[in-house]
């Protein structure tokens, strides 16, 4: 693994561990030239705790923190399933919906469970993307995809709460979709999107 001076000081630090994520991001965002690295990839840095009540709070304590310790400009995400018969919930407790550690499968058990007699099941993914430079400067944007709870888990594609969402506009789960398909319509495709547009000269210049 790289150690903080053999870094390159140009690239971008994805501030997650999550493998699924990282490689989610990594297949997405499209800027020539740009060198991504994750935290995974830096083992001496420490996990960040996220401990705040949105999204966008959580986004960019993660790429705060890990942009002033590596020198780098770096890049949070906060995402989470908000289904309306709950109240929005999961929401940001959505990766530990089922308590610690992480599990995907019982959180999705608890989730059919917490719906068997709702009359709605509409939901939406929802992801923020905090953009830090190391001087502690910052950026927002955000993607949301509109869809609905599925009664059973469908497909073997994507992680978390993919073989339960359906898209708005489709009978298919995202975990039943080609990963590009899903990347094409999801939360943190949408996100991507938006910086990509908004952010292309942060992006590619160099601090």
């Amino acid at each position: 693994m790289k150690g903080k001076h053999e870094l390159d000081p140009h690239a971008l630090l994805i501030a997650s561990r999550n493998r699924h994520k990282c490689e989610e991001i990594r297949a997405i965002l499209d800027v020539p030239g740009l060198t991504m690295v994750s935290a995974a990839d830096c083992p001496e840095l420490p996990d960040v705790d996220e401990d705040g009540e949105t999204f966008e709070a959580n986004a960019l304590k993660k790429a705060v923190t890990l942009a002033r310790l590596t020198g780098l400009r770096a890049l949070g995400d906060d995402s989470g399933l908000e289904v309306d018969a709950l109240g929005g919930a999961p929401g940001v407790r959505s990766a530990r919906y089922a308590g610690e550690p992480v599990d995907y499968a019982a959180n999705n058990r608890k989730l059919l469970t917490a719906l068997e007699n709702a009359a709605s099941r509409r939901a939406r993914f929802r992801c923020v993307l905090a953009l830090a430079s190391p001087a502690g400067k910052t950026w927002l944007v955000e993607g949301v995809c509109e869809g609905s709870i599925a009664c059973a888990e469908k497909g073997r594609q994507g992680f978390g709460y993919d073989p339960l969402f359906v898209p708005e506009g489709f009978e298919e789960t995202f975990a039943e979709m080609a990963p590009a398909r899903k990347n094409a319509l999801s939360h943190r495709g949408r996100a991507l999107a938006a910086a990509q547009r908004d952010w292309s000269d942060l992006l590619r210049a160099p601090r």
